[in-house]
């Protein structure tokens, strides 16, 4: 999931801070309550105290389960949860006996247990159980506890009740949530992921098809040919050559064609593909485009463009990405950065790269390659004539 929760970082920390803070107000108020309902301090510091080391506790639950397997089920990475449900048990253990309430005793293991990875429905069916049942204990609290027989603190049992019974499901609640945005993204970087096989596939149906026909075509007059020959008819098999030499120039002739249609898209829409490309990979991306760059041609910068953007898919940390294409005198200058890049990248001897270079100096253009700490960048300038400006 890391990978594919990159561009949502933002929604599990709302997620996060939430949930941790619905329950330190929770154990704020049972700190509160208790400590007005007995006359003596030790118990209400445990409370409290235990109640952030309780919130503490919570912490690698919720990021355990920002990184969790739907399919690996509950037992995966149980070491990790150990410590935390013992924390969970240990303070509800103690607030049920200073406090003498069922429910204290209950909802910090509830809780806990809520920040597991459930099979699908599982946690649905759980919450709705433990809400009765808190729901139950409440009640019987409210009749029998000790430190709720002071009229006084009536008023505020209430408060505690709400609260401790709303814990589970508003954490529920939030899960769910977190659940959804990341089922949502993923179904947007499989419909991107898609397109892109999918247009594979249209140039490759394209590219059979026309050297599937004209091929077949060339078979069957070489065929000819070879059989005039055998008949001594050496005028009509060399005119079956000559048709069979066209046929090979109509089919690179096709071929041009079909790739000039895939490469002569303007530059500015080249450069919107890639940042739609890159932000559905979960990457922070960002153009600038001279408003002339659809007068660019794109022979040269077209593959370029597309080169670097693969290169920053493969290689690149994958948090942010800029591009620009900007007029510099006779000259285009295409710049394209993002984070750090990996050892890979950096290699002086990337296939990658190297033919960026090869294409570039061979319309007169020069490339350039930043490697810094915490950016990496490619600068391609190639001049406005002849490489790099449409005729």
């Amino acid at each position: 999931m890391s990978t594919i929760s990159r561009g949502i970082t933002a929604t599990w920390w709302y997620t996060f801070s939430g949930v941790l803070m619905f329950q330190l107000v929770v154990a704020f108020v049972w700190t509160t309550v208790l400590f007005n309902a007995v006359d003596n301090a030790a118990i209400g510091a445990v409370v409290g105290v235990g109640g952030l080391i309780w919130c503490g506790s919570a912490v690698p639950l919720l990021l355990q389960y920002r990184h969790r397997d739907d399919a690996a089920g509950l037992t995966a990475g149980w070491r990790g949860t150990l410590l935390p449900l013992t924390i969970a048990v240990a303070y509800g253990a103690a607030c049920g006996i200073l406090a003498g309430l069922w429910i204290a005793a209950f909802v910090p293991v509830v809780q806990s247990l809520m920040l597991l990875n459930w099979p699908a429905g599982v946690r649905v069916r759980l919450v709705i159980v433990v809400s009765v049942v808190l729901a139950g204990l409440w009640f019987i609290d409210m009749r029998t506890a000790d430190v709720i027989s002071q009229e006084a603190l009536m008023r505020t049992w209430w408060v505690f009740g709400v609260f401790s019974i709303m814990l589970p499901p508003m954490t529920v609640l939030s899960l769910w949530w977190w659940d959804v945005v990341v089922t949502l993204d993923r179904a947007r970087v499989a419909e991107a992921r898609l397109s892109a096989t999918q247009e594979r596939l249209r140039v490759a149906t394209d590219v059979h098809d026309l050297q599937g026909h004209h091929l077949q075509v060339i078979a069957l007059q070489l065929e000819l040919a070879e059989r005039l020959l055998a008949k001594g008819q050496a005028d009509a098999a060399l005119e079956q050559l000559h048709l069979a030499r066209t046929s090979v120039s109509e089919a690179r002739q096709g071929t041009r064609d079909l790739a000039t249609r895939f490469r002569g898209v303007p530059l500015p829409d080249e450069i919107a593909n890639a940042v739609d490309l890159l932000r559905a990979a979960g990457t922070t991306a960002e153009a600038t485009v001279d408003p002339g760059a659809a007068a660019a041609g794109a022979s040269v910068l077209g593959p370029v463009i597309r080169e670097t953007t693969t290169n920053v898919l493969k290689h690149g940390g994958g948090k942010w990405a800029r591009l620009s294409l900007a007029r510099e005198g006779d000259a285009w200058r295409y710049e394209i950065s993002n984070d750090a890049a990996s050892d890979e990248a950096a290699s002086d001897d990337g296939a990658g790269l190297d033919g960026v270079g090869r294409r570039v100096s061979d319309a007169g253009g020069r490339v350039e390659v930043r490697r810094g700490r915490h950016e990496f960048a490619v600068v391609v300038t190639v001049p406005a004539v002849g490489g790099g400006e449409a005729r």
